[in-house]
């Protein structure tokens, strides 16, 4: 049994422990956090833009801490998830991965694109696995259409758009020097699969609006693929407090439309083809169980991660903050390949 300990138990930390019950030769030993209530297994009244997240945990099983450097060197722990705010990321990550333990850290991975490659450049020298946690990777009809790109099954893609439409959150990430507003915490999920589907854009084309967070809390990008499909993806915080959450694409290939939006009632995924519709039946667990099991899978067999690497986690957030330079001098900004 995989022992893990997760620091940080706001909404990010609630919606992993949730995830980590679900998964198969893992339990979760112990917790930090610097709130004693949370600290203490409760977790009332905290906040989510999906359903999921645990409220409460059986203590009796679970050590508690409010140091999260004593669950680091904790010699029963042998996974470390950080969930903490996006400032302390970079940090902590640091300190996790030169326990020599396995570690996962949620995203983004650090705050800015200079720390995320600090992180990822000791994550390439670790002793223990690092797995950035780009979960949108791993939700299953997300997963589905990484595979129908990669295999050409309906053609080659057209054009492909995506949306992650929501509200403020509250708290912290209304100051966008911790949180990156809406671009960073937000529409980094889109910038990055788009990356990983398609390979990184030779350039971006982003229009954007500075929002409470004093970044960018709305945006809309092209990723410009010369020789390649039209892709693009709309991001915001804006949205009316009422308005539901959004998460949604529509890809146009050759031979079929896939098209997808989280909880619609007739299936979150259909395909459209030349001669009949019908909905794409996936897995139903969602990206934070398929990231942790895919971890505790790539312990169990040696197998260092794959299917998203710090390296190419960092370049991600390179990618949005080309999207920002982008919004804010109104020109299109070329995408160093190796920034």
């Amino acid at each position: 049994m995989i022992n893990v300990g997760i620091i940080g138990l706001g909404m990010m930390g609630q919606m992993h422990l949730a995830a980590w019950t679900k998964t198969k030769g893992a339990k979760v030993a112990m917790i930090a956090d610097s709130d004693p209530r949370r600290a203490a297994g409760d977790f009332s009244g905290s906040w989510s833009n999906i359903e999921g997240g645990a409220d409460s945990i059986d203590m009796s099983k679970v050590r508690a801490t409010g140091d999260p450097m004593e669950l680091i060197h904790d010699p029963g722990v042998d996974v470390i998830d950080i969930c903490v705010p996006t400032p302390f990321h970079a940090d902590l990550a640091l300190a996790a991965i030169a326990s020599g333990k396995h570690v996962i850290c949620e995203k983004p991975m650090a705050r800015t694109y200079k720390e995320a490659a600090k992180v990822a450049r000791a994550a390439e020298a670790a002793k223990g696995y690092f797995l950035p946690a780009m979960c949108i990777r791993f939700w299953p009809e997300w997963d589905w259409l990484a595979k129908a790109v990669a295999s050409e099954k309906y053609g080659k893609v057209i054009a492909a758009s995506f949306q992650r439409i929501g509200t403020m959150p509250p708290g912290w990430f209304i100051n966008g020097d911790m949180s990156g507003g809406a671009l960073l915490d937000l529409h980094l999920h889109d910038t990055d699969f788009v990356h990983h589907a398609f390979g990184a854009p030779s350039a971006v084309s982003t229009g954007g609006w500075v929002g409470p967070s004093g970044c960018l809390d709305h945006m809309h990008t092209r990723y410009i693929y010369p020789d390649g499909p039209i892709v693009t993806a709309e991001g915001s915080w804006a949205a009316s407090p009422n308005f539901p959450f959004e998460m949604s694409y529509r890809v146009v290939f050759e031979k079929a439309t896939a098209d997808y939006k989280l909880g619609r009632q007739e299936g979150s995924l259909l395909l459209h083809g030349p001669r009949k519709s019908s909905v794409v039946r996936c897995a139903k667990h969602d990206g934070y169980h398929g990231e942790l099991a895919y971890l505790v899978d790539c312990i169990k067999k040696g197998r260092p991660p794959e299917r998203v690497t710090a390296t190419h986690a960092a370049r991600s957030i390179a990618i949005t903050e080309a999207e920002d330079k982008s919004a804010r001098s109104g020109r299109i900004v070329t995408i160093k390949q190796n920034p």
